[in-house]
């Protein structure tokens, strides 16, 4: 049976965004992807998403997209990136989305998609990964810290490096915060559907990688999702 209520995606045009807008058009659930103006939107037109276009910095554009977004909805945000004036998306454009969740009343569920290194994490991060994505994940963090402080029903996924291939199907949930690794997006798109669908997953922040390619210090417990 498929969800009901409409799946908004913030970040939807490429990557895990898009993968999973073509995976829950699959299965049959509404879907609407905010899009920035003149992106290339073909693919997300070929598999029938609605299409709202805006900028993820404009507190307003965000909101007027939640408020155009009939009945009660879930939102994932894979927002991310620098505009040219040095603002982020990682931070602004993700709070922007979780305090115009707060503001509509209407929003289920939220999923925020960072990235592994943010939160409680940022201790086990290498000099490498600082060097070239400290910044961004810091912003990204920021985000998770409004969204905690919400009172929305929220989960947070932290993906290990992205991979551009098919999904392998052995993508796990950790709550290790000494956990890396890489994972396909296809299957960061797959897993977030299946964590809107399990109520056991509010109130976490995971990291998400794939089994067969991940490195922890402590042994393994993935969570157990019911979905």
């Amino acid at each position: 049976m498929p969800d009901r209520g409409t799946l908004l995606i913030f970040g939807a045009t490429r990557g895990v965004g898009l993968e999973l807008a073509r995976h829950a058009r699959a299965q049959g659930r509404a879907v609407t992807a905010f899009v920035r103006p003149g992106s290339t939107v073909e693919a997300l037109q070929a598999i029938g998403a609605t299409l709202l276009r805006g900028d993820a910095l404009s507190s307003e554009d965000v909101a007027r997209a939640i408020a155009g977004t009939p009945g009660d909805i879930d939102i994932v945000s894979t927002l991310g990136g620098r505009a040219q004036d040095g603002r982020r998306a990682d931070d602004e454009g993700n709070i922007n989305v979780v305090r115009a969740a707060v503001d509509s009343g209407r929003t289920r569920r939220v999923v925020l998609i960072t990235s592994i290194g943010c939160g409680e994490m940022a201790p086990f991060r290498s000099a490498r990964a600082i060097s070239a994505f400290g910044a961004a994940v810091d912003a990204k963090t920021r985000a998770e810290d409004t969204l905690r402080r919400s009172g929305l029903d929220w989960t947070i996924l932290r993906p290990g490096g992205l991979i551009s291939e098919p999904a392998t199907g052995e993508a796990i949930l950790s709550t290790d915060p000494e956990m890396h690794g890489v994972v396909h997006r296809e299957d960061v798109a797959l897993m977030t559907l299946r964590t809107l669908r399990d109520p056991a997953t509010v109130g976490h922040a995971f990291a998400i990688v794939d089994s067969g390619r991940m490195q922890c210090a402590n042994p393994v417990q993935p969570f157990p999702l019911s979905a």
